[in-house]
């Protein structure tokens, strides 16, 4: 071998060594998921959708759980699934066609409710075309991921003169009575925003009775507005959650009232916010609540810290630990540090 030759093979060698080094140069056809903690298949780190999916909320049917969210990606109501709460995977758009009475554009803030094993209510806020504001539909589906199907010649709820009606979620009580949250979107016209909470009939596809106002902004921390409302009973007490503040803004938070029953009355709990802005996270809210093997979850909607307002990542989707304390809920989060999966 000439002095050129072994000159031209070690430095080949080189060349190889770095490049096999190099992030991506390996063949990757199968990316680490994002949501990963290493080689700990027990432990994951948020966020747990890394992709734009504000106002998350999810079910569980069988093994599998099924998150719902605001319009992007030319879904009007995108669908994510998974068998952990961790690891999601797209599955299409759950309402591929609104009905004639709604524009396209803005699908917001849809959640799913089972009523029966092959019957899936679907809750939807959209454009209404006739009232010029969101309104809040109803959609059908014999499956959790759908289609869902609007059948209705108009809209479930607008409130026009209250400057819409958004962020409906269904409720089933521990009596078997079904019930309907939103908000009036009142800071689209500069007036108070409600929350509001009326009784549904037992197919779920109408409102029974009349509306009842629970709560509206009353707190420095709220800003002008509150939104974003769930039912939840713990150990009996029932709990609504909301956000409030300017959704993107750090200032966006979530906080919760105890409620006698789903029609109020209701009083905002002394230590709101429970959940807000800190290093890892900026503007967390518009959550949902699931319960997995005893242990309580909330799934939030939050933005990078410093890109509030963006859409390049936008709303990432966060999982972390509710505890409950003297029978309050404590959120352990905004976390950034890996934990132990659900």
């Amino acid at each position: 071998m000439t002095r050129v030759t072994a000159r031209r093979r070690g430095a080949a060698a080189i060349v190889l060594a770095a490049a096999l080094l190099v992030p991506g140069c390996a063949d990757d056809t199968e990316p680490t998921p994002t949501t990963s903690n290493g080689s700990d298949p027990s432990m994951f780190t948020n966020p747990v959708v890394r992709s734009d999916a504000p106002d998350p909320q999810a079910i569980k049917v069988g093994d599998t759980w099924y998150l719902f969210h605001t319009n992007s990606g030319g879904r009007n109501v995108p669908v994510l699934t998974s068998t952990d709460l961790v690891a999601w995977t797209e599955a299409g758009d759950a309402l591929p066609t609104l009905p004639d009475w709604a524009d396209a554009g803005k699908t917001w803030a849809p959640e799913v409710i089972q009523l029966a094993p092959d019957r899936f209510l679907l809750y939807y806020t959209v454009a209404g075309r006739e009232s010029g504001r969101q309104c809040v539909g109803r959609a059908v589906a014999s499956a959790p991921q759908g289609p869902y199907s609007d059948d209705a010649a108009g809209p479930l709820i607008c409130q026009a003169d209250l400057g819409g009606a958004i962020d409906a979620s269904p409720f089933r009580d521990a009596d078997g009575s079904l019930w309907l949250l939103w908000k009036n979107d009142g800071n689209a016209i500069g007036v108070d925003t409600w929350l509001w909470s009326q009784r549904l009939a037992d197919d779920g596809l109408t409102l029974v009775g009349e509306p009842t106002k629970l709560l509206k902004q009353t707190e420095p921390w709220e800003g002008t507005l509150i939104e974003g409302p769930f039912f939840h009973r713990q150990d009996g007490r029932l709990l609504l959650f909301f956000a409030a503040n300017a959704y993107d803004r750090a200032e966006y938070a979530e906080g919760y009232a105890v409620c006698e029953s789903p029609t109020g009355p209701c009083v905002k709990a002394a230590e709101n916010p429970i959940l807000k802005s800190n290093d890892a996270a900026s503007g967390p809210g518009h959550a949902s609540m699931v319960v997995q093997d005893g242990r309580t979850w909330l799934l939030y909607h939050a933005w990078p810290p410093g890109q509030e307002g963006t859409t390049d990542p936008g709303r990432q989707v966060w999982l972390d630990e509710v505890t409950w304390v003297d029978g309050k809920p404590v959120v352990q989060g905004p976390t950034a540090t890996p934990q132990p999966r659900p």
